[in-house]
Formats: C-alpha cells, sequence, structure tokens
C-alpha cells in the first residue's frame, strides 16, 4: 500500500500546476522515496535544472556532490539520496539571482513528503529559504546557523548554498571547507558504508 501511495503522491507532484504564472511554467523536479537515508532540502530549480529536469544537474551540483565526497551514480540514487527543495519548480530570475521559492509549494506538498521518511539518518539544509524552514524558531542568519552546526550534528548541517555566486562568501569563510566540510564527507562515507551490501553486485 505504501508503494502505491508513494507513487501516487510523486505523481500528483509532477503533474502540479498550481503556480501557472511561472515564467517558464511548472515542471516539478524532485528525487524522493521514503526509504532514503540523506534527504537535501534545497531551496529550488535552477534554470539549467529545469531544462534538464534533473536535480542539481548543474555546477552547483557539481560543488555540492564535491562537498559531500559522492559520484553522481550515488547521488541520483533515490535510496541513498531525498533532493526536495522547498519549491519544485523554477521561480524566475530576480535582480541579484534567481527568485525565492514560492512559499505555496512548501504548503502543499512539504509534510506529505517528509513525514513517511522514518529511516532519514542526516538532512542537509541548503541555502537561507530552506534554512528558515527548517529552523524556524532560530532568526538568526544563515551563515550562524552554518557556524553552529556541532550543534545538530550528525543528524542536520546547514550548507550555504553551492551556487558559484556564493564565491565570495566561501573566501570569506575558510573553515567551512576546512573544518566543516571533511565531517560532513566523514558523515556521508559512514552512511554509506552501512548500507554497502546494497550497493555491491550478487555473487
Amino acid at each position: 500500500m505504501a508503494d502505491q501511495n508513494d507513487s501516487a503522491l510523486l505523481f500528483a507532484i509532477r503533474s502540479c500546476s498550481q503556480c501557472r504564472d511561472l515564467p517558464l511554467g511548472p515542471r516539478p523536479i524532485l528525487q524522493w522515496q521514503r526509504d532514503a537515508q540523506i534527504l537535501i532540502a534545497g531551496q529550488a530549480p535552477g534554470r539549467l535544472t529545469h531544462d534538464k529536469g534533473v536535480p542539481f544537474d548543474d555546477p552547483s551540483g557539481d560543488r555540492l556532490r564535491d562537498w559531500l565526497g559522492v559520484d553522481r551514480a550515488t547521488f541520483y540514487d533515490p535510496g541513498v539520496f531525498a533532493i526536495v527543495p522547498m519549491a519544485f519548480c523554477y521561480p524566475g530570475k530576480g535582480k541579484s539571482g534567481d527568485l525565492p521559492p514560492p512559499p505555496v509549494c512548501a504548503q502543499l506538498w512539504r509534510n506529505q513528503l517528509l513525514e513517511p521518511m522514518r529511516s532519514l539518518k542526516l538532512t542537509i539544509i541548503v541555502g537561507q529559504y530552506a534554512a528558515a524552514w527548517h529552523h524556524r524558531d532560530d532568526k538568526g542568519t544563515l551563515t550562524g546557523l552554518v557556524c553552529r552546526w556541532e550543534k545538530s550534528f550528525p543528524g542536520t548541517v546547514v550548507l550555504p548554498h553551492p551556487s558559484p555566486r556564493n564565491r565570495m562568501w566561501l573566501s570569506r569563510n575558510p573553515w567551512f571547507e576546512a573544518d566543516l566540510v571533511p565531517h560532513l564527507r566523514a558523515r556521508v562515507a559512514g552512511i554509506l558504508a552501512a548500507m554497502r551490501p546494497s550497493f555491491q553486485d550478487p555473487l
């Protein structure tokens, strides 16, 4: 029954046309299975992602996979990684980057996707809009949440957005890649090691 319900939920999301006024029209993009062990809670697809229909198939995704220490095959295995952004469609371009994710998407779908995920070992929160939703009781800055990563680790971690636009943030905060990223890679590697039998070919 769960498989049928999950398939129906994904079909409903991918068929959603609630936001008909989007500049490129609705094209919901996500990756999800209820038994995934790592959740990537992102913001919204970018233009390249919209065009390809694959989450994080762009320079931001390349950097994120590097931070996680995983290859594309592992990243795009829905039994390992669920990729559930705050909005599933490209919101359009603003003055200094993409527009914020429309809140209606999370209101409609987010709890339906997250509540059944009982196997999660790690939630990776990417960017300010996802951080604001997942840390509603913390009104601090994104940088502050990233700095305090040890308080919620190893179950949850907040990351800056891996967009090339964030080069200045990374250059001003070298501790992120020197300290946090190695711990993140080790945590991801540990989860994968525990799952390793499912990745091996049968003898």
